[in-house]
C-alpha cells in the first residue's frame, strides 16, 4: 500500500519534471494538432472505404442464410452504405470547422470577444472565470450550430427513407434546446467549479480536482434518472407478467439488486431497441425498450438480459470506472506543464499579454488539442477491452443455466441459443451489417460483430458438451 501511495503522490511530480520544456520551449504545436487531426480523418475515411466494400455483398454468411430474410439483407447492405456515405461527409465537415478554428484563429478571437463581453457589461479587470465560461459558450455555439443540418439530415432523411425514424420536426428542436439547456444549467457550474479549484488549490490541485470529479459523477448517477431523463422520455414501470416474473427470478437468482423494473417509450424517436441497467451499486434499475418488447420473445429479452448481468457480476462497470479515473489521474498529472506554457498560447496566436499568464480553461483547452494522439490510442485500446468484457458477458450468459423447464412449462432453450437467436433477431431488425472488415471494427466498435459473437458462443456450447461427456465418462 505505501508503494502505490508513493507512486500516486510522486508521478505527477516526475511527470512534471520530464515535460518542463514545454513551459519554456516554442514547439509546432499549432501544425501537429492540424497535421494529426487531418491524419485521422483521411485514415477514418481509408477505413469508411475499405468497409464500403462489404455493403456490396449480395448474400449474408452461410450460417446465417436462414436467418436473414433476402429482402431485409439487401435492405440493410444499402442502410449501411447510405451511413457510410454520410460519415465520410459528415466527418469531411466537422473536420473543416476544426480546421477553421485553428487555422483562423477563432480560438483567440473569440477570447477576446468574450473580454469584450464583461467590459460591454460593466466588468473590467480580471474575470477570468466568468470570461472561460463566456468563452466556452461561444465555442460551443459556433461548433454546435452548424453541424444541426448534417442531424437534421440523418434524422430525417436517412433514418427516415429506411423506417426508423420516428421523431417529429417539433420534438427535435426541443431536444436540441433541452440539451443546450442542460448544458448551460449543469455544464457551466461544473466549469467554474473546475477552474475555481485549479485557481484555488495551486500546484497540489489533482487530489481536490479528482475528488470533485468523482464526486460530480456519482451525483449525476442519482439525478440522471429524476431530473434529466424525464425530460427526453418516459419510464413507466414494466407491468405483471410472464416478462417480469422472469426477469425478477433472473435478477433474484444472481442477487442483483433490482429496484426498479422500467420500460421507455424509445419508439418515441426510433424503432431502434435496446436494454441497460444503471444505478449505484446498492441499488440499481434495469431498463427495456418498448421496441425490443414489441419484437422480441419474452425468452429472448431474458437472454440479453442475462448478457447484461453478466457485466454487473463480473464488476464491468466499476473496472471500466476505475479505467477511467486512471486516465483522468495521468492526463491531470500531465497538465501543470501546459498551463504554464507562454508558448504554447502563441503558437495558436494569442496575443501576448494572454499568453503571458496563460488562462486555465484556454491552456487547458489548447492542451485537449495537444493530446490527441494520445486520446485516440486510448479509444482503440477501450475498444478492445470493451471487446473482451461483451465476450465474457455472452459466456457468462451461455453458461448461466442448463435449460431447466419452468414449472408447468415446456424444457426451453439453452440461454446461451435464445442469446445467440436474440441477437440475430436485434441486427435483422436494426438492419445492421454482418459483414465487417476487421480493421474498420478495430478502430470502431465498442461490441465485436455478431459473427465474432455467435462463433465464441458455439465454442462455448462446445467446450460444455464436452465437458459434459467427460462428467458422465467419469460416473461411469
Amino acid at each position: 500500500m505505501d508503494v502505490v501511495l508513493k507512486v500516486v503522490y510522486g508521478l505527477p511530480s516526475y511527470i512534471q519534471d520530464r515535460l518542463a520544456f514545454i513551459s519554456t520551449d516554442p514547439l509546432p504545436w499549432k501544425e501537429s494538432v492540424l497535421g494529426f487531426s487531418w491524419f485521422v480523418y483521411l485514415f477514418e475515411s481509408y477505413l469508411t472505404f475499405r468497409q464500403y466494400s462489404n455493403y456490396k455483398i449480395a448474400a449474408p454468411p452461410p450460417e446465417l442464410v436462414e436467418h436473414f430474410p433476402e429482402d431485409k439483407f439487401l435492405k440493410g447492405q444499402k442502410y449501411g452504405a447510405a451511413k457510410a456515405k454520410f460519415s465520410v461527409i459528415s466527418g469531411f465537415v466537422n473536420q473543416i470547422i476544426e480546421t477553421a478554428f485553428i487555422y483562423y484563429d477563432i480560438y483567440p478571437m473569440t477570447w477576446a470577444l468574450a473580454g469584450g463581453v464583461l467590459s460591454r457589461l460593466g466588468y473590467h479587470g480580471n474575470y477570468e472565470i466568468s470570461q472561460s465560461l463566456i468563452w466556452g459558450t461561444l465555442l460551443f455555439l459556433c461548433s454546435s450550430i452548424p453541424t444541426i443540418p448534417l442531424s437534421y439530415y440523418q434524422t430525417f432523411v436517412l433514418e427516415e427513407e429506411y423506417g426508423f425514424n420516428k421523431t417529429t420536426r417539433g420534438l427535435f428542436f426541443a431536444d436540441l434546446l433541452k440539451g443546450w439547456g442542460l448544458g448551460a444549467a449543469f455544464g457551466l457550474p461544473f466549469l467554474a467549479a473546475f477552474l475555481w479549484i485549479i485557481k484555488r488549490a495551486g500546484a497540489s490541485f489533482i487530489p481536490y480536482l479528482m475528488g470533485f470529479i468523482v464526486s460530480m459523477q456519482l451525483i449525476f448517477v442519482v439525478i440522471y434518472p429524476l431530473l434529466i431523463q424525464p425530460l427526453f422520455n418516459k419510464l413507466s414501470p414494466l407491468h405483471e407478467g410472464t416478462l417480469r416474473t422472469r426477469i425478477e427470478g433472473l435478477a433474484g437468482g444472481l442477487n442483483f439488486p433490482l429496484k426498479h423494473l422500467y420500460v421507455i417509450d424509445g419508439s418515441k424517436r426510433s424503432s431502434h431497441s435496446n436494454a441497460y441497467f444503471y444505478g449505484l451499486p446498492w441499488s440499481k434499475h434495469i431498463v427495456i425498450f418498448d421496441t425490443l418488447i414489441q419484437k422480441t420473445p419474452e425468452d429472448q429479452i431474458e437472454a440479453v438480459l442475462a448478457h447484461e448481468l453478466g457485466h454487473w457480476q463480473y464488476s464491468h462497470p466499476s473496472k471500466l470506472l476505475l479505467i477511467s479515473q486512471v486516465h483522468l489521474y495521468a492526463m491531470l498529472s500531465v497538465f501543470p506543464p501546459f498551463l504554464r506554457s507562454s508558448p504554447l498560447l502563441r503558437s495558436f496566436n494569442f496575443p501576448a499579454s494572454v499568453a503571458a499568464v496563460p488562462p486555465t480553461m484556454v491552456a487547458f483547452m489548447l492542451f485537449q488539442l495537444v493530446q490527441g494522439p494520445v486520446d485516440t490510442v486510448i479509444k482503440v485500446a477501450m475498444n478492445w477491452i470493451s471487446r473482451r468484457f461483451e465476450f465474457q458477458a455472452d459466456q457468462f450468459a451461455c453458461e448461466f443455466d442448463d435449460g431447466k423447464p419452468v414449472e408447468g412449462e415446456a424444457k426451453e432453450e439453452m440461454m446461451g441459443e435464445r442469446l445467440g437467436k436474440a441477437l440475430i433477431s436485434l441486427h435483422v431488425g436494426n438492419l445492421s451489417t454482418v459483414w465487417v472488415d476487421w480493421l474498420y471494427s478495430t478502430w470502431h466498435f465498442s461490441h465485436p460483430t455478431l459473427m465474432e459473437r455467435l462463433r465464441a458462443m458455439e465454442d462455448i456450447k462446445k467446450g460444455q458438451a464436452s465437458g459434459g461427456l467427460i462428467k458422465q465418462k467419469k460416473e461411469l
